[in-house]
């Protein structure tokens, strides 16, 4: 199968160990396919956030994508875990998407607050997905710790009254409606 990666980073994402973790069978299919189509090889799975943590041990992924509502460990509770420096994590700066069908302002907010690099909302298409994994590997964000914050040098989050506020689309800011 062609890979629809730009030619630059086919070869990092056929390399790639990508981690899905989310409860929902059917979901983890849907995106194991987009991200085979994406070029991606390695592609493993998890069931829920306990599962996924103990995968992130094994395996040492080099992204993870995790669903927000799950049982036991919900995707922020895991990303806490993930992101605590010198906790059980062996891979805390891994970059994470939160893929959800949460859109609601304020977990946007609390994800970004929590270190995920990501942010998309279900149903998510290939190519929302693979703009974000090119902007991942990219332009990487260099990883910070402070102010109890331990991830990704935060973006700057913009509230978008009206289309002339932000008119350059840019890497470093989140829009949000």
């Amino acid at each position: 199968m062609q890979s629809i990666a730009p030619k630059h980073l086919e070869d990092r994402f056929a390399k790639l160990k990508v981690l899905v973790v989310d409860d929902d069978q059917y979901m983890r299919k849907v995106v194991r396919t987009m991200l085979t189509v994406i070029g991606v090889r390695q592609i493993h799975e998890a069931i829920d956030g306990t599962s996924g943590l103990n995968a992130i041990r094994e395996i040492g992924p080099d992204l993870v994508l995790v669903d927000w509502e799950m049982p036991t460990i919900d995707g922020m509770q895991f990303v806490r875990l993930v992101r605590w420096p010198g906790g059980a994590c062996p891979v805390p700066d891994v970059p994470i998407i939160m893929l959800t069908g949460h859109g609601d302002r304020w977990r946007v907010v609390e994800a970004a607050r929590l270190g995920v690099h990501e942010y998309l909302l279900k149903p998510v298409s290939t190519k929302a997905l693979l703009d974000r994994l090119v902007s991942i590997f990219s332009n990487p964000r260099a990883i910070v710790k402070g102010g109890g914050y331990y991830g990704p040098t935060p973006r700057k989050v913009v509230s978008i009254l009206d289309e002339k506020t932000v008119a350059v689309p840019r890497h470093d800011v989140v829009v949000l409606n």
